[in-house]
């Protein structure tokens, strides 16, 4: 064989790449297309303006978690799974009243977390403080 006719083979066998392409880029617009995003939603930490108050609202049921994580309703010393039902027996005597979650700040944010879903499990929105020196 001669030379001229072993080039003349390899210059027709190119590889085509248009396919190729066109497969990713219709895998790239199904997966952007069927991506879902994740609405996670976390703690406020905001604390409230330290100026003056406004008018008195209506009455609010404290819950307190010290640095031990030892958790009280109202001043009253009661166990991380029975806040929810303390709570709920100071609604039937208030039941407009707000909650106030107030942690210290080197409590865990485990009790505080449980705490915060329990009130949103009765249909409670919490307001979260946190005391102490950071």
């Amino acid at each position: 064989m001669s030379l001229r006719k072993r080039l003349k083979k390899h210059e027709g066998s190119a590889v085509d790449m248009t396919p190729m392409l066109d497969i990713v880029f219709i895998m790239l617009i199904f997966f952007i297309v069927t991506a879902t995003f994740l609405n996670e939603t976390g703690l406020d930490f905001t604390q409230p303006n330290a100026g003056g108050e406004g008018p008195p609202g209506p009455p609010s049921i404290q819950v307190f978690v010290d640095a031990a994580n030892n958790v009280s309703v109202d001043g009253e010393g009661v166990d991380i799974t029975t806040v929810q039902f303390a709570v709920e027996s100071r609604l039937a005597n208030a039941p407009k009243a707000s909650v106030t979650l107030t942690a210290h700040y080197s409590a865990d944010l485990d009790p505080i977390v449980q705490i915060k879903d329990d009130m949103e499990s009765i249909g409670r929105k919490t307001v979260l403080k946190v005391v102490g020196k950071p």
